[in-house]
């Protein structure tokens, strides 16, 4: 059911409307007000998918109801009805967001086509706002340890800045995580995260990988590729396990991040990039600089502000959280059976050493879930879980 909000003076032409609308859909459910103010009362209190708005009332114009509507935030499409003489007046309405306009009397088709188009704008922008959230819960960090919480500061401070950001930690302590995070409370949410494993891209392949080729640049180059620089661009490149970059590319990586230029392999234009880098290493940087594996000045490049992922071990009073955590995404996005988790079981989790941090944590949930008892016990740790270090 499609919620639309017909705001006219003109009875007659109101009629005509309905009577379109709802030959047109069934399913369309049309609200009438016969006047600015009544319209805007109406939207305060309601949610609607569409609004079609006359410009000359009395009272208030449809204009100023499309003002005040933006500004206290109400985002629904608005299509705006004018009479012949008022087309300066639509022009400025689309100027403060209107969807649409349509000259009085309607032409048919016309009318039609744009109520369509807007109502499936608005399922795009629902959709998109939907999947915004199911990514950020994706993404969530999770916790409330005073290392959790000295990232989150940490994040909100620097993250609306343009700051690049070495992020540095132990394998599986969520690194990616905090760079997720970094993008979204950014004002570069709205374009793209872009993400290269170093360490997972052969040497002789990195270069073309983030700066792209030109047809020709070697043999397997059959046509034009950009690489992942320009790809993210007015976005975020993070550049995950960065040490493992090879010299020839960490010296063209420093050149991207001084000039705001890269050049394709094989190429000599220079294509100007608005990136933000965040890179991120489980490697001590300090001692790969004196033994030669990574540039120095590469390293104050990315490292403006420097963030330590603490390790599972130092933070085990966030495991219940994450065994929480963990356990519903599983039944969200698994359909398992729900399940609990015993005192003595979260205590003996809380003992292990977690050499594999929080992804290692992960794998064990998933597995005492499929395959513990309900709730799990200690002794269900003890079969499927790893032993611990003594």
């Amino acid at each position: 059911m499609k919620k639309i909000l017909l705001i006219e003076d003109e009875e007659p032409i109101r009629r005509v409307l309905i009577r379109i609308l709802e030959e047109e859909n069934k399913d369309y459910e049309i609200t009438q007000c016969e006047d600015g103010k009544s319209g805007l009362t109406t939207l305060k209190k309601e949610d609607f998918d569409l609004v079609l708005c006359d410009i000359k009332m009395p009272k208030m114009d449809g204009v100023e109801v499309l003002q005040k509507v933006r500004e206290i935030g109400i985002n629904v499409p608005f299509i705006m009805l004018t009479g012949h003489g008022n087309v300066s007046t639509a022009v400025e309405a689309m100027k403060s967001g209107a969807y649409d306009f349509i000259s009085k009397p309607p032409d048919l088709n016309r009318l039609l086509t744009a109520v369509r188009n807007a109502l499936q704008i608005k399922n795009l922008v629902l959709e998109n706002k939907n999947l915004k959230k199911r990514i950020a819960k994706k993404y969530e960090m999770i916790g409330s340890s005073d290392q959790i919480n000295e990232i989150h500061n940490l994040v909100q401070k620097v993250a609306p800045t343009e700051a690049r950001v070495l992020i540095t930690g132990e394998n599986g302590t969520g690194k990616e995580l905090v760079a997720h995070h970094l993008h979204q409370k950014s004002n570069r949410s709205g374009s793209p995260f872009v993400e290269v494993n170093c360490a997972a891209i052969p040497s002789e392949l990195i270069e073309s990988e983030l700066f792209g080729h030109i047809k020709g640049a070697f043999t397997s180059a059959i046509k034009d590729r950009p690489g992942k620089f320009e790809i993210a661009n007015g976005g975020t490149l993070f550049l995950d396990e960065v040490a493992d970059m090879s010299l020839t590319a960490q010296a063209k990586v420093l050149r991207a991040l001084q000039e705001n230029r890269i050049q394709r392999v094989g190429g000599e234009k220079d294509i100007k990039v608005d990136v933000r880098v965040i890179a991120a290493t489980n490697k001590d940087l300090d001692k790969e600089i004196v033994e030669g594996n990574f540039r120095e000045d590469l390293y104050h490049r990315l490292a403006v502000i420097l963030i330590k992922v603490p390790s599972l071990k130092e933070r085990k009073k966030d495991i219940p959280l994450l065994v929480d955590y963990f356990t519903d995404n599983l039944i969200a996005e698994q359909g398992l059976d729900p399940k609990t988790f015993s005192k003595s079981a979260i205590d003996r989790l809380m003992d292990y050493p977690w050499t594999g941090n929080i992804r290692e944590l992960k794998n064990v949930i998933e597995r005492l879930m499929i395959l513990g008892s309900n709730p799990v016990t200690v002794d269900d740790i003890q079969q499927f879980a790893a032993k611990p270090k003594l």
